[in-house]
């Protein structure tokens, strides 16, 4: 009968404590304030899907970008180091998991001695012989090693979510390099055109003088538009250089060339994007998933530190074979075991388990306040990526008809020198304000663009494979 009612009470104290009660608040997601819409949203856009939605393939349609981002995603140190974080965090949970389960352990011991001769006693031999397993089990009655285990998992989520993060940021920055790089190009292409021109210029200027149509002023004025083109070009060519060497570290390669795809005036992005609805962006951005779980992490803690509060519950148990001679080990009466409980009530620590929960609770209410702000911030950053990608759409439109206008007045300028209707000055300052026009508005064109790039980003777009 003993070893029945100890199986009975074996059971009966594992069902305990694997159903017993779990101390410290269960989570509830905090409240938020989350405005109706975002601003500067078009309403009827915010019905739509959101394009925070699209894959980073239907968003950046580029195929030479699209190639960078699948070598970035595979080869990216920050995605990678991202990974080992995630590695470490499944260990991590597998190692807090294991308190909740019995471990066990065999042991084999020998022992054998001499003792010393003494006045009144010969030496005598002594030899001892053990073979056994062991067990230990702290009973989980009030849910501690179940909160831990409740917050590793928690931490597994974050980490997961952050590397989403790195994803996300790493498809964006190298969008955003590509275009900037794509600009560089349009910049040093309009330079050496500007240059090519102005050579030109500068020789009828040259012969002109030679035949005393025009003074020498003139010629130094042309030389001052070709010193000028040319003095842009290696300072262009060395940011092009520079960027592409950012790119290839992007892509986890050494500093390198980086093939080109479409012109930067042809890359595809529509006038106006649909950011759907603001209390979607709480489940897209990784940001805010990351934020979340961090917080449910501390939620968690909360219930480890209660829990000291409570007693603390032990079994262990032994069972073998002890013998003195190693012959007789497994034969006569040499079976023992042993089977002790220990119940363990902390009465008094110097207020270290108060400070433990009250010290639980403050890192609960820090990551309270990290997840709202980090919801406020991503409703700002859509804002002002909408605010930009509209009113630099409007710049750039003005740009175009200043470029256009700008490049009549250099050609009507041109005209009326070559006819002898104009000085110099005026095909100078002409030919420099159409020059900086192009300028402008190829970078009105990039801001266009990366303002696209921006609004991905805060819409939560980028990371999903």
């Amino acid at each position: 009968m003993q070893p029945v009612a100890s199986r009975m009470v074996l059971c009966t104290l594992l069902a305990v404590s694997l159903t017993g009660c779990a101390v410290g608040p269960n989570y509830k997601r905090p409240a938020v304030s989350v405005p109706p819409s975002f601003r500067g949203a078009d309403p009827a856009a915010s019905a739509a899907a959101s394009f925070g939605d699209e894959k980073w393939w239907e968003a950046f349609q580029d195929p030479q970008l699209q190639a960078l981002i699948r070598t970035a995603l595979e080869h990216n140190y920050d995605v990678r180091i991202a990974a080992t974080r995630i590695l470490q965090a499944q260990a991590q949970l597998s190692i807090t998991r294991s308190n909740e389960f019995p471990s066990a352990g065999a042991l084999l011991a020998g022992n054998a001695s001499r003792s010393a001769q003494s006045k009144f006693f010969g030496p005598y031999d002594t030899s001892f012989t053990e073979l056994g397993l062991g067990f230990q089990w702290n009973l989980d009655f009030w849910g501690k090693y179940r909160r831990a285990t409740e917050s590793a998992r928690d931490e597994l989520l974050a980490t997961n979510w952050a590397r989403q993060a790195v994803i996300q940021s790493l498809v964006a920055d190298l969008a955003s390099a590509y275009f900037t790089l794509r600009e560089q190009d349009l910049e040093i292409q309009i330079s050496r055109h500007t240059l090519a021109s102005d050579q030109d210029s500068l020789r009828l200027t040259q012969l002109l003088s030679e035949h005393g149509r025009t003074s020498l002023v003139d010629v130094r004025q042309a030389e001052e538009l070709v010193y000028t083109a040319s003095g842009a070009i290696p300072s262009i060519e060395k940011q092009i250089e520079q960027q592409e060497n950012l790119i290839s570290i992007l892509i986890g390669e050494n500093p390198g060339s980086v093939n080109r795809g479409l012109e930067l005036t042809a890359e595809p992005h529509p006038l106006e994007v649909p950011p759907g609805l603001p209390s979607s962006l709480l489940e897209r951005r990784p940001d805010i998933r990351e934020a979340e779980a961090q917080l449910m992490a501390m939620n968690a803690q909360i219930g480890v530190a209660k829990a000291a509060y409570f007693p603390a519950i032990s079994l262990t148990g032994s069972g073998g074979v002890q013998s003195i001679p190693l012959t007789q080990l497994f034969s006569g009466p040499a079976g023992m075991w042993t089977f002790a409980g220990q119940l363990t009530q902390p009465l008094y620590a110097g207020g270290s388990l108060k400070a433990g929960v009250k010290f639980a609770q403050a890192q609960e209410q820090q990551a309270v306040l990290t997840y709202q702000q980090t919801i406020q911030q991503a409703f700002r950053e859509v804002s002002d990526a909408l605010v930009a990608y509209s009113k630099d759409q409007e710049f750039r439109k003005q740009q175009e008809l200043l470029t256009r206008a700008a490049e009549d007045a250099n050609n009507l300028s041109d005209l009326r020198y070559r006819g002898g209707a104009a000085s110099y000055l005026e095909v100078l300052d002409a030919t420099t304000r159409y020059y900086s026009a192009e300028l402008t508005l190829a970078r009105a064109q990039l801001n266009e663009v990366l303002d696209y790039v921006d609004l991905y980003r805060a819409l939560g777009g980028g990371w999903e494979q």
